[in-house]
């Protein structure tokens, strides 16, 4: 058999490798392990060119399947999508960062001296919304859910209305007994008496029964936890939610912006444009006051409002804000805490002539939501004239406004 293996190589009808697997085979050697233990070296050199050949086959082999292993469309592609997304990732947060960057960047000029000029006027806190606040005027010695439902009917009945007014109706309120179950057992006629004369008396009546019939079925005597449940009561608005948040809840879920937020921050020209609702100035103040004034801001303003930026004649002449307030040299002009309006008439008419005083609260003006803050003082304006029109000296005694 080895013969026959030497003359299928050398003949080539066989090929290498199957000859050198015979030759290794005892099957097909036994023979020759029985006759001779000699190889001779012919064998020799058949055996290592069937080695080499095979050698080279195995690396051509390697080479292949190692090409084959790089050479996968699906893991470069899916490798390529992921580096692909990481980059967008990393674009958008770089964006998102400059975004940020840029809406950090605006604020206004000196807002810092002007807030700071605030709290150094209001230090004495004497405003009437110090001592008639809807915190205070709250019984806080009520269970919490009566001291919450309190804080609530006080900010609905001081809108547009004094606080003065509204604390002498809530005193009123108490000694009858201000919780739910005595409201609604309470005839509108009676609440009306009681509530007289905040602003818009009756509509309120009408609002406080239907807020108190919807807590006690809805919300188990209790108000509701969230600026969008309390929206949702007849006659609560933003600010009164964002308010009732804060005095009833101690959450800070908004600035509440009243009249005098809103008339003071624009005056202060603490917005890129003018704001002409309370609520688009809530958002805007928002945007760029730090969370830390939150808490304070709307108090801060209010009894600001009250004392010194007046809605009408303002005491410029008193704040001191008056050199870095872009509102304070036109205001000054025209005013100086009391708005003097000279009629020059004939001599004999005007001489001698005594003066007289004339209070606002004797010129009525239907105002309501609609009414705007120049329209009121048009009407005002009119009213003094046709009075002025005598040829009498008139002086208008002002007071502040309340919330």
């Amino acid at each position: 058999m080895t013969i026959f293996l030497k003359f299928a190589l050398s003949g080539g009808c066989l090929p290498r490798r199957t000859c050198y697997i015979m030759s290794k085979s005892s099957y097909f050697t036994r023979g020759r392990s029985k006759t001779s233990d000699k190889v001779t070296n012919s064998e020799i050199k058949a055996e290592i060119d069937v080695n080499k050949s095979a050698h080279v086959g195995l690396k051509r082999l390697n080479a292949f399947a190692s090409k084959r292993k790089h050479v996968k469309i699906e893991y470069e592609s899916h490798k390529n999508t992921t580096v692909k997304q990481e980059a967008v990732k990393d674009e958008t947060k770089s964006y998102n960062r400059e975004v940020q960057v840029k809406r950090e960047k605006w604020e206004p000029p000196k807002w810092r001296n002007q807030l700071s000029n605030i709290y150094q006027m209001r230090s004495k806190r004497n405003a009437p919304v110090d001592t008639m606040g809807c915190d205070v005027i709250s019984d806080t010695r009520a269970s919490p859910e009566v001291f919450r439902y309190q804080v609530l009917l006080s900010l609905m009945l001081s809108s547009q209305t004094k606080d003065q007014v509204t604390s002498a109706a809530m005193a009123k309120l108490r000694q009858h007994g201000c919780n739910i179950d005595n409201i609604l057992g309470t005839s509108d006629d009676k609440l009306g008496q009681l509530i007289y004369p905040v602003g818009f008396w009756r509509r309120k009546v009408e609002y406080i029964k239907r807020t108190s019939e919807i807590l006690k079925t809805q919300y188990e005597k209790d108000i509701p936890g969230s600026v969008q449940d309390l929206c949702k009561l007849p006659g609560v608005g933003p600010k009164m939610a964002h308010l009732v948040m804060k005095c009833a809840w101690n959450v800070m879920s908004g600035i509440g912006v009243d009249t005098h937020v809103h008339r003071i921050t624009n005056r202060l020209h603490w917005f890129k444009k003018p704001t002409k609702q309370p609520e688009q100035t809530r958002i805007a103040l928002e945007e760029w006051l730090p969370r830390e004034h939150w808490h304070e801001i709307n108090h801060l303003l209010v009894g600001f409002g009250q004392q010194t930026c007046l809605p009408v004649g303002p005491k410029c002449h008193q704040c001191l804000n008056q050199n870095i307030c872009p509102s304070a040299a036109r205001s000054n002009v025209k005013q100086k805490g009391k708005v003097k309006i000279e009629h020059e008439s004939l001599k004999e008419e005007s001489a001698l002539s005594p003066e007289e005083d004339v209070d606002l609260r004797d010129i009525k003006c239907e105002v309501d939501t609609s009414c705007t803050e120049d329209e009121h003082l048009s009407s005002i304006e009119e009213t003094v004239r046709s009075r002025s029109s005598r040829g009498r000296h008139v002086v208008i005694k002002q007071e502040p406004d309340d919330v």
